[in-house]
């Protein structure tokens, strides 16, 4: 356990080490054309997302940054992001109301997303992503209109709500099970008003689009006091409700869009195959091999061309 801990350590200051070269990349240059490029950060995160925000940019060509901040950006911080961004919005985490939604687990992040998304198109990218070649594929949902969301899988699909209920009980182990799994099973009894045929996919957050929509958040706060009324308030609050929110409102958006999973991937530790776009190193195995390290190295080097 504690050689686990140490080995992650170094892995975490090896690639560390390669992502301060971020600092000596051209900076972005912003531009007000309808997107969105939105993450929540804090200082820990600063160089990590600098990666991934600057690797996602050089490929798109589109948007501007907007950032919610944690609470814990410094100064320092703010003027090495004003500086490689373009000086982007910064917006404190405290000045978002949640409504009947649950505070922390990023639904502050979603709901932000959401209230953004009524006048741009709003492309959520977590700081442990990376950006590794073209990204055709989300040029083209946004010039199309179509949200999108990263599988959590690859048999990742959009399904009707009784369906995803009936797989999840399927698959339910015994015992008490994760929040995303109790929700899922308790689907099919889902109802809200002026929404029939509900869908659902098993996404991944952290790299996910929305397009515009007049709209705004009312879906989510719908289902997340749907999900609490069949779940309990205390089960909805754990980390994990914002996901399933996430994926439920963008599975519910007009022919949304699961990435190709050979071309969008979350890191577990293989191979990253030859023709892969983007990479999202999870926590599980962000460190391992070496990949994170030198994905960012080779973003770095282009970047610096």
């Amino acid at each position: 356990m504690v050689r686990d801990k140490v080995m992650r350590k170094l892995r975490e200051g090896q690639f560390l080490r390669a992502a301060r070269g971020i600092l000596h990349t051209p900076p972005v240059q912003a531009a007000d054309d309808g997107v969105i490029l939105f993450s929540m950060i804090g200082t820990k995160v600063l160089l990590p997302y600098l990666v991934a925000v600057k690797s996602l940019h050089a490929h798109l060509r589109r948007g501007r940054v907007v950032i919610l901040d944690d609470g814990t950006l410094t100064a320092a911080d703010k003027a090495v992001l004003a500086r490689h961004l373009d000086h982007p919005r910064i917006i404190p985490i405290a000045s978002v109301e949640t409504g009947p939604c649950p505070r922390g687990g990023t639904w502050e992040r979603l709901l932000t997303i959401l209230d953004l998304r009524r006048d741009a198109y709003v492309i959520q990218l977590d700081s442990d992503t990376v950006t590794l070649g073209p990204v055709p594929e989300i040029a083209d949902a946004i010039a199309a209109g179509r949200s999108f969301t990263l599988r959590g899988g690859t048999d990742a699909e959009i399904l009707p709500m009784d369906e995803v209920s009936a797989r999840a009980r399927a698959s339910a182990g015994p015992g008490r099970v994760h929040v995303q799994s109790a929700i899922e099973q308790a689907m099919e009894a889902m109802a809200i008003p002026g929404h029939p045929g509900l869908r659902y996919a098993r996404g991944c957050s952290g790299f996910a689009g929305f397009a515009p929509a007049p709209s705004g958040r009312a879906l989510a706060e719908a289902f997340s006091v749907e999900a609490e009324r069949l779940i309990g308030r205390a089960r909805w609050e754990e980390w994990g409700s914002e996901q399933v929110t996430s994926n439920f409102v963008i599975a519910n958006d007009p022919d949304a869009l699961l990435l190709p999973y050979d071309r969008y991937m979350n890191y577990w530790n293989e191979p990253i195959a030859a023709g892969t776009g983007f990479a999202h190193f999870v926590g599980t195995f962000r460190y391992h091999g070496g990949a994170y390290a030198a994905a960012a190295r080779a973003v770095i080097a282009a970047l610096g061309r």
